[in-house]
């Protein structure tokens, strides 16, 4: 493609920030992309100890045509860079009853394991998919990769989004269609993989359901670390300038446009176009010029709700757990009453969920022979509760993994080897996340669409955001929507331009 010409600059190395880098150089832009960390992901950090190795960020593939897209721009093949392996199940459940359920690949399989625990819910379940599909054609297919500058845009919407429900919650949606209590917290427990409360979160993010079904869950083999890397690899084969270790403190405006960003070092980086991957809240509060900060929200920052922060721990063991699945969600005994003391109550409670994910059930590669790695995701409220992480940190990790030796983990305490973690505290200052929450903004409906950051500052024409708090949202899928949204409204840019030149030229 390669005809545009002029400096781009991507703030945040993320992987919105490397979508969008990469279909910025393939349309023809000199491109350099920055971030404050020592390598690219942004949140899917490498961590090794002790022999055993751990993805620090997201570990869940879907929509992967999202990854072939950027290889397939410059005539390359995914594959040949990366292998995505399909999982079965993709999702095994474990309850505090002691009940197991495996959410799998095949729907004939799922409705199997479904009337295990009521059989009158496989039909809910069917009528479940047919409404997530319904959803998706309209929410995904239509909306995720298309602006909503404009409120006109989110107007035109309103008949199908109406038509959809939306004003639902998931949870609201799937309580619609099953009715037994586990299976519930089940099938939607979805948002909190992007940030939401199941409970509050727009019936829009159900859609997550028949995208699963449409194309699958994938593990990378190799970790994301790898997948990180063969784009790394990619970045540098096309051009692409990756300056790491760079802290970016100001963007810099001139007469109405972002004429390039300044970091802690001192040094300029001049730009044509300015991209930010960073936490929108965070740009418009700690790099913006005063004047300009202004968000371009409805919501004040007081009236904006976060996502819930994360308790992320990770060990080896000293032994192979075989019978764990690569993916475990481990239920708690509450389910709606701990969502509303991580989301709206603030408090850290004695019980908790958990995500287990066992790498090594797929990729031996992450440990030493014979051994397990793990990694175990905990939400926990953000850094607007009043929570001292140096007290309760190591309080938590014994809770944790004392409530794992006692179920699924059996003599976990005696075979656990290197374990650390990381607490909002850590998102906060290595990824500068506002108030510390794990997915920037929450996905409710009035954060959502318009009503989410912009994807290009309504007032600064050159400015963009490609990123988990802009639209579409957070997520894997979403940021990698959103490095596509921004690609659209550059191109809407740039043929502006042309017709503007046109006309001065006929002068």
């Amino acid at each position: 493609m390669l005809k545009a010409g002029g400096k781009v600059i991507v703030i945040g190395a993320g992987f919105g920030g490397i979508a969008v880098a990469l279909r910025m150089r393939a349309r023809g832009y000199d491109v350099t992309l920055l971030d404050r960390l020592s390598a690219i992901g942004g949140r899917a950090q490498v961590f090794e100890r002790g022999g055993f190795r751990h993805d620090a960020g997201p570990t869940v593939i879907t929509a992967p045509f999202l990854f072939d897209e950027l290889f397939g721009l410059f005539g390359e093949k995914r594959e040949d860079h990366v292998e995505f392996r399909s999982l079965d199940p993709w999702y095994r459940f474990y309850f505090h009853t002691g009940e197991q359920f495996d959410y799998r690949p095949s729907v004939e399989d799922t409705n199997a394991e479904i009337r295990r625990f009521s059989p009158d819910d496989v039909a809910g379940y069917a009528k479940l998919l047919r409404t997530s599909k319904a959803i998706f054609e309209i929410g995904f297919e239509k909306l995720a990769d298309k602006p909503f500058s404009k409120f006109t845009t989110m107007l035109a919407q309103i008949p199908s989004l109406l038509r959809l429900q939306s004003y639902y919650s998931v949870a609201g949606i799937v309580n619609k269609y099953i009715k037994h209590p586990l299976l519930r917290q089940a099938f939607s427990i979805h948002p909190l993989l992007v940030g939401g409360n199941p409970f509050s979160t727009t019936s829009i993010y159900a859609l997550i359901h028949y995208l699963e079904r449409r194309w699958g869950v994938f593990f990378a083999m190799g970790g994301t670390g790898q997948l990180v890397s063969a784009l790394n690899a990619l970045l540098r084969r096309v051009g692409v300038k990756v300056v790491l270790d760079t802290d970016i403190t100001s963007i810099n405006i001139k007469d109405g446009k972002a004429v390039g960003a300044t970091a802690s070092n001192g040094k300029y980086y001049p730009a044509d176009r300015v991209i930010c991957n960073g936490d929108p809240p965070t740009v418009y509060r700690q790099m913006m010029p005063a004047k300009h900060a202004k968000g371009k929200r409805l919501m004040p920052d007081k009236l904006t709700k976060y996502s819930m922060g994360l308790f992320v721990l990770f060990f080896g063991t000293k032994k192979r757990y075989d019978n764990i699945a690569h993916h475990t969600i481990w239920m708690g005994p509450r389910y709606k009453e701990l969502l509303a003391d991580i989301f709206n109550r603030k408090i850290l409670a004695d019980d908790f969920s958990l995500y287990l994910h066992r790498p090594t059930a797929t990729d031996e590669s992450f440990a030493p022979n014979g051994c397990d790695s793990f990694y175990v995701l905990c939400p926990v409220p953000n850094l607007r509760a009043s929570i001292d992480w140096n007290e309760s940190g190591p309080k938590l990790q014994d809770r944790i993994i004392k409530a794992l030796a006692d179920t699924i983990l059996p003599d976990l305490d005696k075979v656990i080897s290197d374990p650390f973690y990381m607490t909002p505290e850590d998102f906060k200052n290595d990824y500068r996340s506002m108030y510390g929450a794990g997915f920037s903004i929450a996905p409710i409906f009035m954060q959502s669409a318009w009503f989410r950051f912009h994807n290009r500052d309504p007032h600064i024409p050159n400015l963009y955001f490609a990123a988990a708090g802009a639209h579409p949202g957070a997520g894997i899928p979403g940021v990698l929507c959103s490095a596509k949204v921004v690609e659209s409204l550059v191109d809407e840019d740039e043929k502006k331009q042309a017709i503007a030149k046109a006309r001065v030229d006929a002068l």
